[in-house]
């Protein structure tokens, strides 16, 4: 992860795979079938480590201050997560725009399920708890959730930098929490 924080995943080599784990190239392909499978087994350790580090904010948050509060914990840990590896948005960028499916494709796809599925229980119990409008779309607010962060993290790479991405991001979940809590507004009646 740390090559692909540097350059594009699809340019790192396995020679410099080997490199910087401290192998030979052919080790490498004795734990491994090709590049892909390397870069399976990455995604793999993200899903893994990312989805430990958000359960773990829900355990920590919920009790102690509901739902809405572990989403907020939620949305943090991810980024601080982006900010310790700024190459896993590299990579399932690069992966989601291909055309046809490929098995890094296919587990990016369970990745982003299972943190939509997160998010959503988080929105719905929320909404219960009476902490959210009761009118809000769970499934529509878990997709600008991500969004959010999707796009905090797209344009801190177009700008080359991710200092200060922290406090943009806090700023854009108030904004994005304050839209839970708005009623919704009534169709306006058209005039007679």
């Amino acid at each position: 992860m740390e090559l692909a924080a540097q350059k594009s995943p699809a340019e790192i080599t396995t020679a410099e795979l080997a490199q910087a784990v401290g192998i030979t190239q052919g080790a490498v392909f004795k734990h491994f079938q090709s590049k892909q499978a390397i870069w399976v087994a990455v995604m793999e350790a993200v899903q893994q480590d990312l989805m430990t580090r958000l359960q773990t904010e829900v355990t920590a948050h919920i009790a102690a201050g509901g739902a809405l509060t572990a989403l907020k914990a939620v949305f943090t840990a991810h980024i601080d997560f982006v900010l310790q590896y700024p190459g896993v948005p590299r990579l399932i960028f690069q992966e989601l725009q291909h055309a046809k499916p490929t098995a890094l494709k296919d587990r990016a796809q369970a990745l982003m399920l299972a943190y939509r599925q997160l998010v959503v229980g988080l929105l719905d119990q929320a909404r219960t708890q009476e902490h959210i409008s009761p009118h809000i779309d769970t499934h529509a607010a878990s997709a600008l959730f991500m969004g959010a962060i999707q796009g905090l993290v797209m344009q801190s790479m177009m700008a080359g930098t991710l200092a200060g991405m922290k406090t943009q991001a806090l700023k854009v979940y108030d904004i994005y929490a304050k839209g839970l809590l708005a009623p919704v507004p009534q169709p306006l009646k058209e005039a007679q």
